[in-house]
């Protein structure tokens, strides 16, 4: 009887063990995966109280959801929401100091008079070597057809159309530069599209192909848009410049901190970014935001003349955000050129 009831629970030893060993081969090589959302989550930014981004929501961007005909869409069909206007002020930020308004995310401490007064370490040259590079980590990002306070569903948040997406304001930039002789090189690649997935990557080498072909390069800009929405109402951010609506923008930097390493110089490109954020504050008030400081890279380690600018949200008409552009590239050209 004892050899008897020995084999029936070896026997049954057996086969649990053949059971586990047949599932984990099923659970390793042939059961379904779960589809992953095209979202790269490195790349989110962190926005300021009530803003929320398409990012940070986790909406899966796909190819459907660009539109690629040679002009915006019209405004048509029912309305899905409400566009309200907002001017972001300082009050918004909490460091200031030489007329420089910040918003610091990080644990860092941060001594703006100190930064700005102390000397970049290069210098622009008004030559034929390229001393620029503007580019699109997600070109596709768009704005609205015309200046309304609704949209609709053929209101698209982004286009592959170069004419109507960030890269115009990319264009605008460029050509203020290149007219007060800063060479600037301007790259279109839609690192975003078709997958959003890891557009940081593709755009980081982007940035380094440029560099490795034109070793003058000193600054790189990359250019943006936000997103600012709660529910079904989308906020677009504006300032009255000179009599005329424009875009507010926000410079968003990059630094060392939090889980972020290998970013040791990230306080030379802050020193450029300070430089513009003054200058933009002073020419023409409350067209800046606040300039974010992050614990990111946002690529921004690949040199020392790095910058993130968000020009508009896609709530803005596409008139404010060129306007913006206008004016960012003159003071660009103070900050580089003086």
């Amino acid at each position: 009887m004892n050899n008897t009831s020995n084999l029936i629970r070896i026997g049954i030893t057996f086969f649990c063990l053949i059971m586990f060993f047949i599932y984990g081969v099923y659970s390793l090589f042939l059961r379904p995966r779960a589809q992953v959302a095209e979202i790269d989550y490195s790349d989110v930014f962190a926005r300021t109280e009530g803003e929320i981004s398409e990012e940070a929501k986790g909406k899966k961007i796909s190819a459907a959801s660009l539109s690629g005909s040679n002009a915006l869409p019209a405004s048509g069909g029912e309305a899905l929401g409400k566009v309200i206007k907002r001017t972001i002020t300082e009050s918004s930020a909490n460091l200031s100091g030489s007329g420089v308004h910040l918003k610091n995310s990080t644990d860092l401490k941060v001594d703006i008079k100190a930064l700005l007064s102390s000397k970049l370490g290069y210098t622009i040259k008004k030559n034929d070597s390229p001393q620029v590079l503007i580019l699109h980590t997600h070109a596709t990002e768009s704005f609205l057809s015309e200046d309304r306070d609704y949209y609709t569903a053929s209101d698209k948040s982004r286009t592959t159309n170069n004419s109507f997406n960030v890269t115009a304001l990319g264009s605008i930039v460029a050509e203020k530069l290149n007219s007060a002789n800063i060479k600037t090189l301007h790259d279109t690649t839609q690192h975003d599209y078709p997958s959003y997935n890891q557009s940081y990557y593709r755009a980081a080498k982007t940035i380094r192909s440029y560099l490795k072909k034109y070793p003058s390069i000193k600054v790189v800009i990359d250019i943006h848009r936000d997103s600012v929405q709660s529910g079904s109402t989308k906020t677009k951010l504006t300032a009255d410049i000179n009599g005329k609506t424009a875009a507010q923008v926000m410079l968003v930097m990059g630094s060392q901190s939090g889980s972020v390493k290998n970013f040791p110089k990230w306080k030379e490109n802050l020193k450029l970014a300070l430089r513009l954020q003054k200058n933009i504050e002073a020419d023409y008030p409350d067209l800046a935001r606040p300039l974010s400081l992050m614990s990111r890279s946002y690529n921004e380690r690949l040199t020392t003349g790095s910058m993130l600018i968000e020009i508009g949200t896609e709530a803005n008409s596409f008139d404010e955000v060129k306007y913006s552009a206008e004016l960012v590239g003159n003071s660009l050209i103070k900050t580089l050129g003086s």
